[in-house]
């Protein structure tokens, strides 16, 4: 069962899941980047560009999520470098220090909230999020083209996807399709018909919207409707 909460980071959310019944369900791409924890290890989530397939059996976990383009300062990583991947913070961080934050967050009553509490630790020897990044994002997710994107933020295409590159781990075409999949999968799953969908999430037609569903979240929209995503 999974369930989250507004964190007491600005932009993040803190969530727990355990698993219920048989199966994994992919983790689909969405911007973001995790702290995770489960049976007794640390790890990071890096952006995805496609569908992630939880290994093995299913366990429980619980992680913070971070608004796309602020994890990178608090983990001391350019998010490229954790493109599709899921590390070890032992391969980003010094090993003694993970092994005290991992006692820290083994002895906590709720390791979700505890892992709340690191990332406000490290939110704080960060300093405040760059408000470009946060810029980027809402250009992008109203829809607006890289270029007009660049030139509303003052900068080159080719700086802006520098940026990009190190703050959601891709270039912002990419995080562009990520960020209207998560916009048209929000309309769908409150009934919006598809045709709709697509429009309003900005595909061209509803057979774009398709395309781009299957090659993003590895299914077509009715399976990731029906509960298999």
């Amino acid at each position: 069962m999974y369930a989250e909460r507004m964190s007491r980071l600005a932009g993040a959310v803190v969530w727990r899941n355990s698993p219920v019944g048989v199966g994994a369900r992919p983790v689909l791409p969405d911007g973001c980047m995790d702290l995770l924890w489960s049976e007794g290890r640390l790890l990071v989530a890096g952006p995805d560009t496609r569908p992630y397939l939880p290994e093995g059996p299913a366990r429980s976990w619980a992680g913070i999520r971070f608004f796309p383009g602020t994890a990178p300062a608090l983990l001391g990583v350019p998010a490229h470098e954790l493109r599709d991947r899921r590390v070890e913070l032992t391969d980003l961080w010094p090993a003694a220090s993970v092994r005290r934050l991992c006692d820290r967050v083994a002895a906590a009553p709720d390791p979700a909230s505890a892992l709340e509490d690191i990332a406000l630790d490290r939110a704080a020897e960060a300093g405040a999020p760059d408000p470009l990044l946060r810029r980027v994002v809402e250009c992008l997710d109203e829809g607006r083209t890289v270029a007009a994107t660049a030139a509303a933020l003052g900068l080159g295409e080719r700086r802006l996807h520098r940026r990009c590159l190190t703050a959601f781990g891709y270039g912002p075409k990419t995080l562009a399709r990520v960020l209207r999949l998560q916009r048209a999968l929000a309309l769908a799953r409150s009934g919006t018909p598809y045709a709709q969908t697509a429009v309003r999430a900005g595909y061209a037609d509803q057979s774009h919207l398709a395309r781009e569903v299957r090659e993003l979240a590895g299914m077509p929209l009715g399976e990731l409707l029906a509960g298999r995503g």
